[in-house]
């Protein structure tokens, strides 16, 4: 076992509230911070570490001026303050509390006094802080029984630290001092307007967990993923019409590959390469429901006839041409030969009458027919599977090769956490560093985006490319200088159109979103603050789930859901309609409510299938930790389309066809804290009728600014962070505000509407 140290993690909580009669000016604090270069080694070696994914354990000692060479302390000692006596280290003279919460001393030259400076929060004091003020949160059992709000040093709360909290690095000697004016503007806080509420905090509380082991993504091994996928997707279709004499269900494939991740050990991402048993039951079923045809609703009784007519044939030639027992042949041909005289003696059927026949012959013929072609069908599912462990194979061999070439060698022994603490949730990490990525090109035409590598072109609209932009400065910690983003988001863009296919609207019913103002209820009156199924490109808040971590997770993603275990939260579930996932995900639920003693909270949204009810609602509405369950009728609520990112924005919104069941499950300590009053369910029930998701939509869009207002719209360009290759995103920009990433507690959390 390959032991790794829990990376740690400060937030703004551990900042300090002070006097504002104590503190520095503007102007003084920017001339003072361009002569702040007394900071140790210490210092120095943890904020060049802040951006790097993985820390590494320093030698500490008491003093810590031991640690500085004799050379360095030569050239800093003079610039930092005049030689105290008693004081072989004037920066960190201040009490272990005040050292603990960030506070250093400096001496200014101008006015020839020290001053206290926080490099935490970046405030600057005459006086020294007091004690009282840096101690002020206190153990309280019945507001923070987790003791999360307890400023610790050691206590890692999240992973996201942006540029702005590194202070600058000491000056070097020889080095020409830079002005006031040249010193770098703290950096502030950019809200985009969409369908979307990035600036919400979390409130998930996790137990720290290993970095993940998957190889980072490379565009490279993303376009050979692409080929074979699609090469296997086209020879499941091709089997389908040459061994049954059908064309491959809808969407069939895609559910294959939800089903097999479910029970997959493999390590691709996409592809299952480790399943038991071989042979999937859902590509199985989907493929015998459409044997001898596949049968669809008539809308006329002409239609009903014809069906009827070709059901009838299909069935006696393919009995004729199987391997089937007499028996089965005699059945078959006699039911039939019926239904094809009933259709000549009966001239003024009704439509009624067709469907019955229809029903009456299926049922007869339907259990010989798939009897007949069990051997052939399970032979389908069995190849189509062992193509696909060759295919990752092939995967695996190139996508290390390529990482061996940048000295990056594979990790195979297991990583584990030392000393395991309660965290805020954060992104998957991983222990594989990324190499050189390949240069992707950008193209933007007015409000489409456009990302091309080796001649392969992916289209995203400019408003959602702002998103991932933004969704990027928050989460990637080892990418401060946007040098890998674009290729990034060419790998999750391409990895995505891998998965839903090229087929027209085919995968769109997996990526299905709530409405934003069904998304904002929820916020608002009971507390969730993440998506248990979404994607960069659909999320509402800027924490969620996902299917592909390793290309999600520099956009926010914490994992997937069957493998993310939250201690405390409260979650939105809205899964894919796989019947072998969403039962799953309820087993996985009950699991972690009956482990958990904390508030907990699970708001579930699933299609109202009745006839069969499938196992997964059955278990939901049986639930012991069910307070409570909703039924919003067909066609009178609507969803977001799951290629809203890069439809027109007059094709967002679509009716649902079906039902949707939405249950509360809640431990008690959930039920206590986010219980599902009548005021608040039917609150929620206006916010899903159709329309109001537009409106809330248009209420989000930014607002005019004024000359004299304190924000300001501003391009990427003026950005500190993207490269230059990112177009102009117009973004507000609210100035000299905390970083809300930070606020982790309640009554420092700033809503923005």
């Amino acid at each position: 076992m390959t032991e790794t140290p829990s990376t740690q993690y400060m937030s703004l909580e551990e900042g300090l509230s002070c006097n504002p009669s104590n503190k520095v000016t503007k102007e003084e604090c920017s001339q003072e911070t361009s002569s702040w270069n007394g900071r140790s080694s210490e210092d120095l070696i943890h904020t060049a570490g802040l951006n790097s994914p993985v820390t590494h354990k320093l030698p500490t000692s008491n003093n810590p001026v031991d640690t500085v060479s004799q050379p360095l302390l030569h050239m800093s000692t003079p610039v930092m303050s005049p030689p105290q006596m008693g004081s072989p280290d004037p920066v960190h003279d201040l009490p272990q509390e005040l050292l603990d919460a960030g506070w250093r001393r400096f001496w200014s030259r101008r006015e020839g006094r020290p001053y206290f400076f926080n490099k935490l929060t970046n405030e600057s004091l005459w006086e020294l802080p007091q004690l009282e003020k840096v101690n002020s949160t206190q153990f309280d059992p019945i507001t923070d029984p987790l003791g999360i709000q307890i400023q610790t040093p050691t206590t890692p709360q999240t992973p996201l630290l942006t540029s702005s909290q590194v202070p600058p690095l000491p000056q070097r000697a020889g080095e020409k001092r830079r002005t006031a004016q040249e010193t770098p503007v703290p950096s502030k806080r950019f809200i985009l307007f969409g369908p979307w509420d990035l600036e919400i905090p979390t409130n998930v509380i996790i137990w720290d967990r290993t970095p993940s082991l998957l190889p980072p993504p490379h565009p490279e091994v993303e376009q050979f993923r692409a080929s074979l996928v699609a090469k296997l997707r086209q020879q499941y279709k091709e089997m389908c019409h040459s061994r049954e004499g059908i064309d491959a269900p809808k969407e069939s494939f895609n559910r294959w590959l939800m089903e097999r991740k479910v029970i997959d050990r493999g390590n691709d991402p996409l592809l299952p390469s480790n399943c038991r048993p071989e042979i999937s039951y859902t590509m199985y079923r989907e493929i015998v429901n459409d044997i001898p045809i596949k049968l669809v609703r008539p809308k006329f009784s002409g239609d009903a006839r014809k069906q009827l007519s070709k059901y009838a044939e299909a069935s006696k030639k393919m009995i004729e041409s199987r391997n089937a027992s007499s028996e089965s042949r005699k059945i078959v041909k006699w039911n039939s030969e019926d239904a094809f005289q009933w259709i000549r003696q009966t001239l003024n059927a009704s439509y009624d009458d067709y469907l019955e026949r229809l029903a009456h012959l299926r049922q007869q013929c339907q259990p010989h027919l798939v009897e007949a072609a069990k051997t052939s069908v399970e032979g389908i599912c069995i190849k189509i599977y062992h193509m696909s462990c060759d295919y990752v194979k092939k995967i695996h061999e190139k996508h290390w090769a390529i990482l061996n070439q940048h000295d990056i060698q594979e990790i195979t022994s297991a990583l584990q956490v030392n000393n395991p603490k309660k965290v805020f949730c954060y992104p998957v990490q991983f222990a594989i560093s990324t190499p050189r990525l390949p240069r992707v090109d950008l193209l933007t035409d007015r409000d489409v985006t456009l990302l091309q590598f080796c001649g392969d072109v992916v289209r995203i609209n400019t408003l959602y490319f702002q998103k991932l932009e933004q969704l990027y400065r928050w989460n990637c910690t080892d990418d401060r200088n946007f040098e890998y983003f674009i290729a990034r988001v060419w790998c999750m863009l391409k990895r995505y159109q891998t998965f839903i296919g090229s087929s027209p609207n085919e995968g769109h019913s997996t990526q299905v979103a709530l409405p934003v103002s069904v998304f904002d209820c929820l916020h608002k009156l009971f507390g969730v603050t993440f998506e248990c199924f979404a994607s960069p490109l659909n999320c509402y808040f800027r924490q969620y789930c996902s299917a592909f971590p390793d290309t999600d997770s520099f956009f926010g993603s914490r994992g997937h859901i069957l493998k993310f275990y939250p201690v405390s939260g409260s979650f939105e579930a809205n899964p894919p309609f796989c019947e072998e996932l969403m039962e799953a995900v309820v087993d996985h639920f009950e699991k972690l409510l009956s482990d958990s003693q904390e508030p907990l909270s699970f708001i579930v949204f699933l299609p109202e299938w009745r006839d069969p009810v499938p196992t997964s609602l059955a278990r939901l509405e049986s639930s012991r930790f069910k307070r409570k369950q909703l039924l919003i009728p067909a066609f009178e609520h609507e969803y977001r389309h799951g290629f809203q990112h890069i439809n027109v924005r007059g094709e967002i919104s679509c009716l649902s066809s079906h039902g949707t069941v939405v249950v509360f499950l809640q431990n008690d300590a959930g039920f206590v804290r986010w219980g599902p009053t009548q005021e608040k369910v039917d609150h929620l029930l206006e916010m899903y009728k159709p329309g109001k998701d537009k409106e809330r939509v248009q209420f989000l869009a930014p607002p005019r600014v004024q000359s004299q207002a304190p924000q300001t719209v501003v391009t990427n360009s003026q950005l500190q962070g993207p490269s230059p290759q990112i177009p102009a995103a117009k973004v507000h920009l609210a100035a000299e505000q905390p970083n809300p990433v930070f606020q982790q507690t309640g009554s420092t959390i700033v809503e923005h509407q």
